[in-house]
């Protein structure tokens, strides 16, 4: 079988209408999950978006031993396996951060294209004068990342000079010009809805018009009280109207696969690296970041789940409520290409989840920032079960004497920022998830035997894949 994978980045699964959203419009991804395996209890493992790509190609839980950084040449990746049985693989992709300054996640494929001009893409340098959208005090970067954004899309006409439009377009080109090939992967990675979010205006009147107001297009990370409440609400029109205009190219490369006559024999699989918050917990972003230091925020259920669909030529139609995760994908490519699966994968195929077979599953999912620097930026780990996530902070204390404070790391955006905690000593939170969604009430202090039944569960986890002591001795203790 050919196999199409598709990440979009930062698309918030309840903005989907399949999964529930009743106010965007996004009818050609809910019409692939028509026609696919709904995942409802997919969670994101190593955060944000490289290391969730480095989870992808390797089919492990890359926060135990890595952080924001190239990926490894030693490392066995998806694309070399599936070269090594005969398929020809592609990576198409405007996603920056995998591509340039010698991050090497093209390594293994047969081929490959960056669509240039994502974010701080240092790709075009005029024109020299530039007028922000806003108030630059209240942008993220303005001066760096906005102004590199701004000049990079200074040549832009039409909707199809959008960046994901142009990946896509560029996607169906090539499955025109290689639909011959025995068998491919086509992997497909798009920055949007990403911000910054500046989508063709029609898109944002969908959602709201006649808005006068500053237009905040990529927000500065942390608590949203800079903003007004009609800044705010203009912002989730932004994002919603990033989210149609994903789904109007997602469903131009659909109706491509059709035409082209490869829809019974190609699997497609639509996911997302992780959400973002849009004022819920008080924040707005994924993390929090000043002109001069970063820190990590907890990743609740808008940030840490997210959409995955999988749709399979003539069955595995329908829900699943098995608690998946990225490193999963790659033995589930591996098994349905009848490619051997490495003894390195941690992750575990859902080729039975998918065929409706009885399976033995994991009972909880781990979501988290890179480990390896110890919790001195606010680190979190997210332990999610059918009914409880608790959000671990670690041996703070320990790691604040034992660590040096004043280390550059990057950790969102490819930016080195000195890492810092926000807001003061982070504490273990518990959620119970049937009757508290939004997770606003912490009930750690009365259950506080399942919070510690979650981390001794965590802790034998981490211990079972190997994750370096020198790292895991920050998060041994509740």
């Amino acid at each position: 079988m050919n196999i199409i994978l598709i990440i979009s980045d930062t698309l918030r699964r309840d903005h989907l209408g399949c999964y529930g959203n009743p106010w965007i419009s996004t009818p050609n991804i809910d019409g692939l999950a028509r026609k696919s395996m709904v995942f409802d209890r997919a969670y994101a493992a190593s955060f944000p978006t490289v290391p969730h790509r480095r989870d992808v190609f390797t089919g492990r839980f890359s926060f135990t031993y890595s952080d924001w950084s190239p990926l490894s040449r030693d490392e066995v990746v998806l694309a070399q396996v599936l070269h090594q049985a005969g398929y020809a693989t592609m990576l198409i992709a405007d996603t920056p951060h995998i591509l340039k300054d010698g991050y090497h996640f093209d390594r293994g494929f047969d081929g490959w294209k960056w669509i240039r001009g994502q974010e701080n893409d240092r790709y075009i340098t005029d024109p020299i004068e530039l007028k922000f959208p806003c108030n630059p005090d209240k942008l993220r970067s303005p001066y760096g990342t906005v102004v590199q954004y701004l000049r990079n899309i200074s040549r832009r006409r039409h909707e199809g000079d959008y960046f994901v439009a142009k990946t896509m377009t560029r996607a169906a080109e090539w499955l025109e010009r290689n639909r011959d090939h025995g068998k491919f992967f086509l992997c497909v990675d798009t920055f949007d809805p990403h911000e910054p979010w500046d989508p063709p205006s029609w898109y944002v009147e969908l959602y709201e018009s006649g808005y006068q107001g500053e237009e905040v297009i990529y927000p500065v990370y942390g608590p949203c009280d800079y903003l007004t409440a009609a800044e705010l609400k203009h912002m989730r029109a932004l994002y919603a109207g990033e989210v149609t205009l994903v789904d109007r190219w997602t469903g131009m490369l659909l109706r491509r696969v059709e035409e082209l006559g490869l829809w019974e024999n190609t699997v497609i699989i639509f996911t997302t690296d992780h959400g973002f918050y849009h004022g819920e917990h008080g924040l707005v972003g994924k993390s929090i970041i000043t002109s001069t230091a970063q820190g990590l925020a907890p990743l609740y259920e808008e940030v840490a789940r997210i959409p995955l669909m999988i749709r399979l030529p003539n069955e595995g139609v329908g829900r699943c409520q098995a608690l998946v995760q990225p490193p999963d994908l790659m033995p589930t490519i591996l098994e349905l290409a009848g490619a051997k699966v490495p003894e390195t994968v941690q992750g575990g195929s859902l080729l039975p989840l998918l065929r409706g077979e009885e399976h033995c599953w994991r009972d909880f999912a781990v979501t988290s920032p890179s480990l390896i620097h110890g919790p001195i930026a606010g680190q979190r780990i997210t332990v999610t079960t059918d009914e409880w996530s608790l959000v671990y902070s670690g041996q703070v204390e320990d790691a604040l004497r034992e660590l040096p404070s004043d280390r550059k790391l990057k950790i969102v955006d490819g930016i080195e920022r000195l890492q810092k905690i926000f807001g003061g000593k982070p504490e273990p939170q518990l959620y119970h998830l049937p009757t508290d969604p939004k997770q606003e009430h912490n009930v750690l202090n009365e259950h506080r035997e399942k919070a510690e039944h979650l981390h001794s569960k965590l802790v034998k986890f981490l211990e079972a894949i190997k994750t370096p002591e020198e790292y895991l001795r920050y998060w041994r203790k509740i």
